[in-house]
């Protein structure tokens, strides 16, 4: 495969991409025909290159051959841009080439990808829902065909084989896009020669500075590398021949680690490349899975193993369908990695889902789909873009591990699952139900972050148990996905709830007269908004006043019409709107609502007491229909300061400073302890969240009792949070 990219890359005119191409297929008509009207439609059309355009969708067509792609495949490839950068309709490629070659043009035409003059800066929203867009419409427009995945693939991979014609800032937005959005997609279809070298290209323009690093260093230690490879090569060659294997029953491959993967280890570890252990591999390919466990008995009788190394991706495959055995041993003060895999194994590894083309009744394992519905049911939620691709991202592109149920049931989740994740993965009622967890027979906290190789037992409850604080804790799509819809129902009906309360606190009846006129007025569908939208309350106010006016029932509590005016009022973080005058907002502590965080406040006289809206102490007093206030968190965020003070180090000090700090309504955020040497003074570095108002009181009230050392502001890195 590697020779075939350098070729590609090399190549410049329509003559040697034809050549290239009819060296991978048959000169068949249906091609032949496909490249003439491809190059009809391409023919006044240049690449930044200079480069006819007509050169990109043949080498694209390629590397499709390459990947076994069938006929349908590869003239799609050659067809793939006529539709976008043409005047060429779908309804001509149909007439002339069929229902399916259109059916594959146009999801291929669907995927929208960064384009030269769209760039933007990789840092903006909009950046973000570029690459969001993108994900999508490659996910929605392959589902019903996995075909449009792999053509796809093999464009990206010609187009960044490419990318030294454009200039730098195209390089780096477009290989930012190769890594989050079609890197992915090639490990979730467990294609690893395209996923290496996306890899490798999108970091050499990503990171040029640390590549060369790396690439510097291998080809400085590469006759070294080699050496050592060849005679580890050569020490299990003899084992395996003196253990019944012989020639032909086996092949032993050597590799040194891709780049990118060098570099993600260096990060994962924070280490540097010398420091890396095992750069060095060998691969053992046999011909039946009973032989790779007889190659293993070999390498960990005759070599120490790194046992922490140790994985049985044959026992247990995973989702992409890639099957080996990993181990890492020692020879002499060498490290190496082994990985030990069947001939069949090591085509669906390096060619994932497309090994079922490109080698004809393959009986590799097939790459399970499934995450393609999942992805897809999240899609048709209505969730907003961006949200959709954080979640696809979790799902598509992480390393995995694998636990068990009780009976033995193997379930594949990413890293950092949690026992909730799981119980999600088993079903979805399973998760909604979940009242506690067991992990290899302890009792564990729902979030705690799971191992391979746990055995999670779920306990459940009676009735659905709503964690909706705890959505961002969750790892994957499904139980994020879950629990917004459980949390999404839950959070209408409280609204609702919540809007009646506070019509009642605005009105001073009683629920069952109020009830009385919602129902005459036909008001109960859309209520929820108000709680929502203070301008939508108000309206409410006035349609509910002049119905309470008509009814002689309720003209006694009638007061003048003023006095139904919501007015703005502000304390510190917390805005109300109400038509009585408040006096004082209190943070409930059974709660602790942080900022952000949905929110209900409930009368208390004149003043008005702040809860989370999924506390239950503020469930059980909106079922009571207790009045309530329309409340929510100022639009402005308070401004953050570093404060560094010193405090006597003799007992009580720091408590009796807490104290204070609370008693001035200042909000701490973090606080750390600095121990000078030979002192009896302890500095505490406190980050404390005060409104602009109250900074002169607080500096003021603090010089009095304390010595504060600095006191600066921090509002440019927490409004990047």
């Amino acid at each position: 495969m590697d020779t075939l990219l350098k070729k590609a890359k090399a190549i410049n005119t329509v003559e040697d991409a034809c050549k290239l191409l009819f060296d991978m297929t048959e000169q068949n008509q249906n091609i032949i025909e496909a490249v003439s009207f491809a190059s009809e439609y391409h023919k006044h059309q240049f690449r930044k290159s200079g480069e006819p355009y007509i050169v990109h969708p043949i080498c694209v067509a390629s590397i499709v051959c390459a990947y076994g792609g069938d006929e349908q495949m590869i003239i799609s490839a050659l067809l793939h841009d006529v539709v976008e950068d043409t005047p060429c309709e779908l309804d001509e490629i149909k007439e002339k080439f069929g229902a399916e070659i259109e059916h594959l043009v146009q999801g291929l035409t669907k995927i929208i990808e960064i384009r030269g003059e769209k760039l933007l800066p990789s840092t903006s929203d909009e950046r973000l829902i570029a690459s969001a867009l993108s994900f999508r419409n490659i996910l929605l427009a392959s589902i019903s065909d996995i075909r449009v995945f792999v053509v796809k693939l093999c464009d990206r991979l010609h187009n960044m084989l490419t990318l030294d014609a454009l200039s730098i800032a195209k390089q780096k937005r477009i290989s930012e896009e190769t890594l989050v959005v079609y890197v992915p997609i090639a490990h979730r279809l467990g294609i690893a020669t395209i996923k290496n070298s996306l890899e490798d290209l999108s970091f050499y323009y990503l990171f040029p500075e640390e590549y060369k690093k790396i690439d510097e260093y291998i080809s400085q230690s590469q006759q070294k590398f080699q050496l050592d490879l060849n005679s580890f090569i050569s020490k299990i060659d003899t084992l395996m021949l003196k253990n019944g294997f012989i020639y032909g029953d086996f092949e032993i491959d050597k590799r040194i680690k891709h780049h990118y993967s060098i570099y993600m280890k260096m990060q994962r570890k924070g280490v540097s490349i010398e420091e890396v252990l095992d750069l060095m591999a060998i691969r053992i390919l046999v011909k039946n899975p009973i032989d790779c466990y007889r190659v293993l008995g070999i390498l960990h009788q005759n070599f120490k193993p790194l046992l922490s190394r140790f994985k049985d991706y044959i026992a247990i495959a995973k989702d992409n369908g890639y099957q080996t055995i990993h181990t890492t041993v020692f020879d002499d003060t060498r490290i190496f990695e082994a990985q030990i895999r069947t001939f069949d194994m090591h085509k669906t590894a390096q060619y994932g889902v497309a090994s079922h083309w490109k080698y004809k009744g393959h009986e590799g394992l097939n790459p399970k789909l499934s995450w393609l519905n999942e992805l897809k049911t999240q899609s048709e939620v209505g969730e907003n873009i961006e949200h959709m691709y954080e979640l696809a991202k979790d799902n598509l592109y992480s390393e995995d591990i694998s636990v068990y149920s009780p009976k033995g049931d193997i379930y594949h989740l990413p890293r950092g699952a949690t026992v909730l994740d799981f119980a999600y993965a088993v079903h979805t009622e399973i998760g909604d139900y979940t009242k506690s967890a067991y992990v290899n027979k302890q009792k564990t906290p729902l979030l705690t972050e799971l191992k391979d190789g746990d055995i999670i037992n779920i306990v459940l409850d009676k009735n659905p148990v709503l964690r909706c604080s705890w959505i961002s804790s969750l790892k994957t799509t499904k139980a994020k996905n879950s629990m917004r819809i459980n949390c999404n129902h839950k959070l209408k009906e409280l609204n609702t709830k919540t809007a009646v309360n506070i019509l009642l606190g605005i009105f001073n009846i009683k629920y069952r007269n109020l009830k009385q006129v919602l129902k005459s007025e036909n008001c109960g569908q859309n209520l929820y908004k108000s709680t929502l939208n203070y301008m939508h309350l108000q309206e409410s106010v006035y349609k509910l006043k002049k119905a309470i006016l008509r009814s002689t029932k309720f003209l006694p509590i009638i007061t003048p019409f003023k006095k139904y005016q919501l007015k703005k009022q502000v304390f510190d973080h917390i805005v109300l709107y109400s038509p009585a005058k408040y006096s004082k907002v209190i943070l409930d502590y059974c709660c602790h609502p942080k900022r952000g965080d949905e929110i209900v406040a409930f009368k208390k006289g004149n003043e008005a007491t702040v809860h989370h809206k999924f506390c239950s102490s503020a469930s059980k007093l909106i079922d009571a229909h207790e009045q309530m206030v329309y409340v929510r968190w100022t639009s402005l965020k308070p401004d953050h300061y570093k404060l560094i003070v010193s405090i006597e180090n003799k007992k009580g000090s720091l408590a009796s400073f807490l104290l204070f700090l609370a008693k001035i309504d200042v909000d701490l955020l973090s606080i750390e302890l600095d121990r000078s040497e030979n002192s009896h003074t302890d500095y505490f570095a406190l980050v404390v969240e005060l409104p602009e108002k109250s900074r002169e009181k607080l500096l003021q009230d603090l010089n009095q009792k304390y010595k504060i050392i600095e006191f600066m502001p921090l509002d440019d890195a927490y409004k990047k949070l």
